[in-house]
């Protein structure tokens, strides 16, 4: 997921990432050592704390009722689950739609294991890992009461194929379950019962298969993103679906407004003992958009409102306050978030073309300077590879240039431009999008840094509003000779697919929309994710994505610059207060309020 206005899952159409993709980030059980008896499930319970939620439940409750006060500066991209992208809506997502399987509501790693939600049981996989078998549990229900089936699970599948009315969400499902039928989405299906895709099939009512062409590791990820929630088929009202989606979960939509927000009640017809992750506590959710963030800011600290629901964290100005104040910090976290922040060298652009000119440049870069231009220590942990902690395979130690040293290497710098015939450096330019501030200051230090060693980078802000078109176009990146790219990544699951396959995978070069910026197609790295795919569980595929890691470093194609984090604060009446490591966010599946 590209890192977008706020917190967006992903642009363009990829088979990942990304992920939750994703993503995760380390976070231990820990806490007072209190047993978790009010109903947590998982994690110690624990007391407010600075940090404390990234460790545990804070203020662990079962009590229901009140007002759950959402604010965010940014509206939701779509509330229709086949559609949205945004990362913070995928949590709001929790609260009104489910799926076969979804991420377990605990905190650490265990936030991390995908656990059966409207299904029974984990898949039964057979047929050499090509055929995914799911039953749903009994008792399951759509808001209107009537019961949800296998169908309604394939026909809320099918409408991603639908681009033409329902662009803007993942499409990997389309990817995978396709097959070369041409599948044109339900609205243009001639199966009298909109069923028309063969590769999902629905024996009965309580049985959904799912056949495959080829093995892939990474299916049951898939099967917990919002693209794959029951949709009714008579309740289906194409593009205008999102301002009132069938819920599944324990709220509904009362009512949509966009650019102004939405008001969710209670699901009459949820039933909590079919739900293990969900605990529906409030009586009422509101979601309010506002375009001053730093009031937002204010008002959170004041106690007005509860959270600010997008997840990217106080302004400055709000966490120099907090950090000064004790009573305010103990209510405030620093989690990873699951993005990294990075730049990349387009090998299409000369001199970078060579690996001993991009070496030049990671040497050469300041990494505390570039931390410091994201926000201090705050912003994130001195980046070393390109695999963020928390997705299986990745190893936060292994730093193969020496980055987390936190200083630039001036003379392994000069003797990679001798190495690279450059002796007296080059000239290149930086390429940043105008509306974020952050990477224009991660450009600007690189920029002072590699003047020390000869090299000249000129920096291009180009509107951020196109960046698939400016960046994510090789013509263009070498027409400009945009010879370092700033950008950040997410996954949108937590896998090593999940993350890096856009990023590295050749196949997934792209002519528009492109996010492989160093234009790499190695097919071992290539071959490395076929293996990966064909292994039996992801624990089985993840020493694939450690060497596909570790490949693309020694390639030299990427300057990571930190695993990024978010200063977050949450109103102190908040209970069971957690970051779940598979989004990075407080999990809205437990939150309550003490009214």
């Amino acid at each position: 997921m590209e890192v977008g206005h706020i917190v967006i899952r992903r642009k363009q159409a990829l088979a990942i990432t990304a992920v939750i993709a994703a993503l995760s980030l380390t976070a231990a059980c820990g806490g007072n050592g209190d047993d978790d008896k009010d109903g947590g499930k998982g994690g110690t319970a624990s007391g407010a704390g600075f940090d404390a939620a990234t460790k545990g439940f804070v203020n662990v409750s079962d009590k229901k009722g009140g007002e759950l006060k959402l604010w965010s500066p940014q509206d939701v991209d779509y509330l229709d689950p086949a559609r949205a992208y945004y990362g913070f809506v995928w949590n709001m997502q929790r609260l009104y739609v489910r799926q076969l399987l979804a991420y377990d509501a605990k905190p650490g790693k265990d936030g991390t294991k995908l656990v059966p939600d409207l299904a029974e049981a984990l898949p039964e996989i057979s047929n050499e890992g090509k055929t995914y078998t799911f039953k749903l549990k009994d008792g399951v229900k759509f808001e209107d009461g009537s019961p949800i089936t296998s169908k309604d699970i394939k026909y809320g599948i099918e409408r991603t194929f639908a681009q033409d009315v329902l662009s803007g969400g993942p499409t990997y499902l389309m990817d995978l379950l396709d097959q070369g039928q041409k599948y044109p989405g339900p609205y243009k299906d001639t199966d009298p019962n909109k069923m028309g895709l063969k590769s999902v099939q629905t024996p009965d009512d309580k049985t959904i298969v799912f056949n495959l062409a080829s093995a892939n590791s990474d299916f049951s990820y898939l099967m917990a993103m919002p693209t794959s929630s029951p949709v009714p088929a008579g309740k289906d009202t194409g593009a205008t679906y999102t301002n009132k989606p069938v819920s599944t979960g324990p709220y509904k939509v009362e009512g949509f407004t966009a650019n102004k927000g939405a008001t969710f009640v209670r699901n009459e017809h949820w039933d909590p003992k079919t739900d293990t992750i969900r605990k529906g506590l409030p009586d009422k959710v509101t979601f309010t958009v506002t375009t001053n963030a730093e009031d937002m800011d204010q008002r959170l600290l004041n106690g007005d409102i509860d959270l600010a629901v997008d997840g990217t964290g106080l302004l400055q100005a709000a966490k120099n306050k907090v950090l000064k104040d004790d009573n305010l910090k103990k209510n405030a976290d620093n989690p990873f978030t699951g993005y990294i922040r990075y730049m990349v060298f387009p090998q299409t652009v000369a001199p970078f073309d060579n690996i001993e000119c991009r070496k030049a440049v990671i040497y050469a870069a300041d990494p505390k300077s570039l931390q410091t231009a994201r926000g201090g220590p705050t912003s994130g942990d001195l980046g070393a590879n390109m695999l963020p902690p928390g997705i299986p395979g990745s190893d936060k130690a292994y730093d193969p240039y020496g980055l987390t040293a936190g200083k630039p290497q001036e003379d392994k710098a000069k003797a990679a431009l001798q190495a690279c015939g450059k002796p007296n450096g080059f000239e290149t330019t930086i390429a940043v999008r105008n509306n974020r501030a952050a990477e224009i200051k991660t450009a600007e230090s690189l920029q002072a840094a590699l003047a020390k060693v000869g090299i000249t980078a000129k920096i291009d802000q180009y509107d951020g509003k196109l960046t698939s078109s400016t960046i994510g176009s090789p013509e263009n990146v070498k027409k400009k000779n945009y010879g370092i790219i700033v950008m950040g990544w997410g996954a949108d699951y937590n896998s090593g697919a999940g993350f890096l396959q856009p990023l590295v995978d050749g196949t997934f070069i792209k002519e528009n929309g492109n996010n492989n910026y160093s234009m790499i197609n190695d097919p071992e790295i290539n071959k490395l994710f076929d293996d990966a795919a064909a292994a039996k569980t992801p624990e089985e595929a993840a020493p694939f994505y450690t060497q596909i890691n570790k490949k693309t470093m020694e390639k030299a194609l990427y300057l990571p610059i930190n695993f990024d984090k978010a200063f977050v604060y949450h109103n102190p009446r908040l209970t069971n207060v957690y970051f779940n490591d598979s989004m990075g966010k407080i999990d809205l599946a437990t939150v309550g309020v003490i009214k």
